[in-house]
């Protein structure tokens, strides 16, 4: 537990997202509320794997921006179609107390010798209790999620607020060098595979990035986390 939540009595440990969508999880899909309840009591990961079916990017002038959040495995410039592609999901209990979930995703684009791969860490804020998600490799970048449950069950998630922090230094992201993440991710029962789409877009330069695909899970009982999906560095701030 963080000195800050200490003092405030606040728990910095239990499941990430029951804990933010409180009585709105149980609206989810049965499928879904397993994807997403994976946690330290739940005793299990949530490994997928499927197929992105269409990666793509903006104009020419993006490929730069993407490939600078390439270095610390935050975005990819890749483009292709039928792009297999795996999940994880681990929980674990960070340095600082707080349980964390994992969503770490590996991308096989044919033609391409190299493995891209895109890494999140998530918990929960416990003043406000909202979801922030450190990105990259070394949790460089904390971005605020704001989440609806749809009404087929199908969960939204959009990007809020980005800070980036390193060491002394912690500023809030000026969103015109960066973009907005929405999210959207179902199960789909007639195909019984999950179903994903994303879009990154920046409020003046428009579209910057997306995927869309399916996916099945596995989910294995998980004593330990793999450490292939932890960060090399854990932020404390959030």
């Amino acid at each position: 537990m963080t000195e800050a939540s200490e003092q405030l009595g606040l728990s910095t440990v239990g499941p990430v997202f029951p804990r933010a969508l409180g009585d709105g999880f149980e609206r989810l899909h049965p499928m879904m509320q397993r994807r997403f309840g994976v946690s330290l009591d739940a005793r299990y990961a949530c490994i997928g794997r499927g197929v992105m079916t269409r990666v793509r990017r903006g104009p020419w002038w993006t490929v730069p921006f993407l490939q600078v959040g390439r270095l610390r495995n935050i975005l990819i410039p890749d483009v292709g179609s039928d792009v297999p592609f795996t999940i994880e999901n681990h929980a674990y209990l960070d340095p600082f107390g707080r349980e964390t979930v994992t969503f770490v995703r590996e991308y096989r684009v044919p033609g391409r010798r190299r493995v891209s791969r895109f890494d999140a860490t998530m918990v929960i804020d416990p003043r406000r209790g909202t979801v922030v998600d450190y990105l990259g490799t070394h949790q460089h970048l904390a971005v605020d999620l704001g989440l609806t449950v749809e009404p087929d069950g199908s969960l939204l998630l959009r990007s809020g607020t980005q800070r980036f922090r390193e060491g002394w230094i912690d500023f809030r992201f000026p969103m015109l060098f960066s973009g907005y993440a929405e999210l959207r991710e179902g199960f789909d029962e007639d195909s019984g595979v999950y179903r994903v789409k994303l879009e990154v877009r920046n409020r003046v330069f428009g579209f910057l990035f997306g995927y869309e695909g399916w996916f099945t899970c596995e989910f294995p009982e998980a004593p330990a986390v793999p450490r292939h999906v932890l960060p090399k560095r854990h932020e404390s701030r959030y």
